[in-house]
């Protein structure tokens, strides 16, 4: 007897709050300025998804979230490296191992798999809901943050180049970096000693999504 089922492989974690395509930031040309005066006509750009995880509160985000499903990554490590022993064994004992051991182990490798895939949808699944969480709080800090630089530094509109809807073909400016240290001098961290330790976790070693962070 043959072993016959399609091993599922792990996929790779993504530690980073870069998941969401962000729409771009489009700012109207009547707005005005802090200063009272009418926002200008000049253009920029903004790439939203790096200045999202490249702001402090960003990086210390993603380095929680990797360590909060750090042991939930490890599981299904564990999970597939007992799958493919099962694998090997079936291969190197084709002519030699019984019927009834073979339809053991391909059994065992079967249920093994099952569980990997229903562990990686979930864990998937959580992480994607941590991820919007976050991206969904820091962009918004952003767009506020956006919306005072811009008319008061004479921009009519700033276009976000991270967008896929929004392609930008020419723009003398890109004011990222301002954007980002801005933001963080607006709305600074605690330091992982500061902040105590992570909140408990939800099903499995997930985070409960919930609402985004009060603004």
């Amino acid at each position: 007897m043959k072993w016959t089922w399609i091993r599922a492989s792990v996929a790779p974690m993504a530690a980073t709050v870069m998941a969401l395509g962000i729409c771009a930031a489009t700012l109207p040309a009547q707005d005005v300025s802090g200063s009272g005066g009418i926002a200008g006509t000049k253009v920029a750009t903004i790439n939203m998804r790096a200045a999202i995880a490249n702001t402090a509160e960003g990086k210390q985000a993603a380095a929680q979230l990797e360590t909060e499903f750090m042991p939930r990554r490890k599981e299904l490590e564990d999970l597939d490296k007992q799958i493919n022993d099962i694998q090997q064994k079936l291969k190197a004992g084709a002519d030699i191992v019984s019927d009834e051991e073979n339809e053991r182990l391909t059994l065992e490798g079967q249920k093994l798999t099952r569980q990997l895939e229903r562990k990686q949808n979930d864990l998937q699944e959580d992480l994607n809901d941590a991820q919007n969480e976050v991206v969904t709080r820091i962009s918004q800090r952003l767009m506020k943050v956006l919306r005072k630089y811009a008319p008061d530094n004479g921009y009519g509109a700033v276009l976000d180049d991270s967008s896929q809807t929004t392609p930008v073909l020419y723009a003398s400016t890109d004011i990222t970096e301002q954007i980002v240290r801005l933001y963080d001098q607006t709305h600074s961290v605690k330091s992982a000693s500061d902040a105590g330790d992570p909140k408990p976790a939800g099903k499995a070693g997930a985070p409960t999504a919930g609402k985004p962070a009060a603004q």
